[in-house]
């Protein structure tokens, strides 16, 4: 398919240096892996949204259904607070706080932190509740599938949700 691209490569190299490492380890005479550089890869480009370009995927979930609430607040949770996906997927209805506009998480690394809700986020969020009939714990819960104890929504499905508004909305990046 052609060469290969410079962090291929370079995962490559890591792996051998790491190779050589272990054989060092074993008493085998080897090359040392300190001897291994790197090749310098460019820096990446920052893709981002421009307001109107959020604002066209904003309005894209049908609010006038359940699913299309939990869309939507989905959508002004995850761009007002800059969560990952997998906390927004972790979050307890109990864990949040409307009234004062923050919740606390668990982060990456086991870091706790406390996030604040935008206004619009916040409302968002409780016309969504509101609709909410069930008892289960998590925030948001799927519509579709096998209705078991579990109804949290996984990571994937939030991504592949995000992508269908994206293309909904035409949106480039």
């Amino acid at each position: 398919k052609g060469p290969l691209a410079k962090n291929t490569q370079n995962y490559f190299l890591i792996a051998l240096r790491a190779f050589l490492r272990f054989l060092a380890k074993k008493g085998v005479k080897t090359l040392s892996p300190d001897l291994i550089e790197l090749g310098k890869s460019r820096d990446r480009q920052i893709k981002f949204l421009t307001t109107d370009h959020l604002n066209q995927m904003l309005v894209q979930p049908d609010t006038s259904k359940p699913q299309g609430l939990r869309d939507r607040a989905i959508l002004e949770l995850l761009f007002s607070t800059g969560l990952r996906v997998s906390e927004l997927t972790k979050l307890d209805r109990d864990k949040i706080n409307l009234e004062t506009k923050e919740f606390g998480i668990i982060g990456k690394g086991g870091r706790a932190r406390v996030v604040f809700i935008s206004t619009v986020a916040s409302e968002s969020l409780a016309r969504y509740l509101t609709t909410r009939q069930d008892q289960a714990r998590p925030l948001f819960i799927r519509y579709s599938g096998k209705q078991d104890d579990d109804l949290r929504l996984t990571p994937r499905s939030v991504e592949r949700m995000v992508t269908k508004y994206v293309k909904m909305a035409r949106i480039p990046v």
